[in-house]
């Protein structure tokens, strides 16, 4: 398959103001899944055990950590960050799973000094990898040194 094949399904980069917004926004989150992941990727086949969570196949634990340490690494540089997004949306999608199924979480806590969890914050994650799947990472990323015009 041809690079070119690729690149048309790439969204079209977005530049201006509304560049520096998605830059932000790439870093902040980017950030955040890099510091979740950096927690995952030290032990890579038990950290579900290590946060008490169901336990699952070593090799699903180690695909988890490693997509959500390296999709975070990618979202900071705007690289292949459709892609990466993709990965980071899934694991948002299996981590909204357990919390539906497996730990029973509300949506919120009033008053949020409760205890338990909470399955907010993984929809909120969820949603913004949606939106970098389909709006891409803006003109201040590798993507658009590498692919754009």
């Amino acid at each position: 398959m041809q690079l070119h094949t690729l690149i048309q399904f790439l969204p079209p980069y977005i530049s201006g103001f509304e560049a520096w917004a998605i830059l932000l926004l790439r870093l902040i989150w980017g950030s955040i899944m890099v510091s979740y992941g950096w927690h995952k990727v030290k032990n890579p086949l038990h950290w579900m055990e290590e946060e008490k969570l169901p336990k699952y196949p070593s090799f699903l634990q180690a695909v988890g950590a490693f997509t959500i340490f390296g999709g975070g690494i990618a979202t900071i540089a705007g690289f292949l960050t459709p892609i990466a997004a993709l990965g980071l949306a899934g694991a948002m999608a299996v981590a909204l799973l357990i919390h539906l199924t497996a730990l029973h979480s509300s949506f919120t806590k009033h008053p949020a000094s409760l205890p338990g969890p909470t399955y907010d914050i993984a929809l909120v994650y969820f949603a913004i990898a949606v939106v970098f799947i389909f709006i891409g990472p803006g003109s201040f990323s590798v993507d658009y040194l590498l692919f754009g015009s």
